[in-house]
């Protein structure tokens, strides 16, 4: 390698790296409130999960092109999510994924809307099977595509259907008469 060559290639790994932090910074908010929504209000392992993720997105950062070239991904944020929604998984199926912290309080002002509602609903999606929640969260909070959300998960389209369809079944048996009460206010 010649010398110029060398520092060619320095000035293209920091361009690189100011690049990942600049789609980092951006997307960390969302993958949070994501992986909050998968954890069912742990703050703590959802913290854990976007790190992760980006962690991942980043060992892949400098071998793909991501607005061009032979390995091109179209939408990075959606593949950030779909990293995050794999990491969880894997997550699950870990031994040490049982631990809990106590007395978790959720960091940061609360949210616009009905407090009482979210924390209800929140609650309930945690209560849940990991791919329960998995389906729930991509269907309907980040208002995925049945194709999206099957292609994240690895299912077929009218497998998600499916599960969707007995996820909130379950999700509606926990909430019992809770959810009308809280929503007909």
């Amino acid at each position: 390698m010649r010398p110029g060559d060398q520092e060619q290639a320095a000035g293209g790994r920091g361009r690189r790296d100011e690049d990942f932090q600049a789609f980092a910074a951006a997307r960390a908010r969302p993958l949070y409130r994501s992986a909050c929504l998968l954890t069912g209000g742990d703050t703590h392992l959802a913290e854990d999960l976007v790190q992760e993720a980006l962690g991942r997105i980043y060992a892949q950062w400098h071998r793909t092109s991501w607005f061009g070239g032979r390995r091109r991904i179209d939408n990075p944020a959606g593949y950030a999510h779909t990293v995050l929604v794999r990491v969880f998984l894997s997550h699950r199926g870990r031994r040490s994924s049982g631990e809990r912290p106590v007395d978790a309080v959720p960091d940061g002002a609360a949210p616009q809307g009905d407090p009482e509602l979210r924390l209800t609903l929140v609650d309930a999606l945690g209560r849940l099977a990991p791919r329960d929640r998995a389906v729930l969260v991509l269907r309907y909070w980040e208002d995925r595509s049945v194709e999206e959300t099957a292609a994240v998960l690895q299912l077929t389209p009218g497998a998600v259907r499916t599960q969707s369809f007995r996820a909130l079944g379950r999700i509606r048996a926990l909430l019992g008469g809770s959810l009308d009460e809280l929503a007909g206010r």
